[in-house]
């Protein structure tokens, strides 16, 4: 990321962070159980950081999707996006916490082929709905629903692409430092 701009807002903390920005911060808090280096640099624009976890925490609920299948959503946009942060974050969340198959996470790591045909089609599908900006073709739709998907899965994605551009965004301008619990997972997009 050479080229992208570096923000220079300090990361804000639960003694630093004031208004909105500590209630901000108090949520993520509760959620997480930890303040992430994302979540620091989010809170210099407290409504940034508000609409991702209201949103994040929604799809986490409501999505429909299970754990694994929510991380293979999130690590989809993310390699999408190049976001190295996320890259790390959700592969290690996916990998300790959701449960995902780990053929399947390093297939995403590597923009490969997933091996599990289902994880496959939402792979396909989701990272099909960031490329196009949520412009999918009939035939598009009608695989994933072949899947074992259903239409409501459609707009769940899309929820899940306007959280994680915010945090795959807000990382690009921060050239946000992994935390240490994500470092094991630490990720790069391949130089060419």
């Amino acid at each position: 990321m050479e080229n992208v701009a570096h923000l220079s807002l300090p990361a804000q903390s639960l003694e630093t962070a004031q208004g909105r920005a500590k209630e901000a911060l108090d949520t993520a808090l509760r959620q997480v159980g930890m303040i992430p280096n994302m979540y620091a640099r989010m809170a210099n624009a407290p409504g940034l950081l508000e609409t991702y976890l209201f949103g994040y925490n929604l799809f986490r609920k409501e999505s429909g999707f299970t754990a694994a299948e929510q991380e293979v959503v999130f690590l989809a946009i993310s390699r999408v996006n190049e976001c190295d942060y996320c890259m790390a974050a959700h592969s290690m969340i996916a990998e300790a916490v959701s449960k995902t198959p780990a053929q399947a996470i390093a297939a995403l790591r590597e923009d490969q082929p997933i091996d599990d045909p289902k994880l496959r089609a939402l792979a396909a599908f989701t990272r099909m709905m960031v490329e196009s900006r949520g412009r999918p073709t009939e035939q598009n739709v009608q695989a994933f629903l072949a899947a074992g998907y259903g239409e409501r899965h459609v707009l769940e994605i899309i929820l899940a692409i306007g959280v994680k551009t915010l945090s795959n965004y807000a990382n690009h301008v921060f050239h946000t430092k992994l935390d240490a619990r994500f470092e094991g997972h630490a990720w790069e997009l391949p130089r060419q």
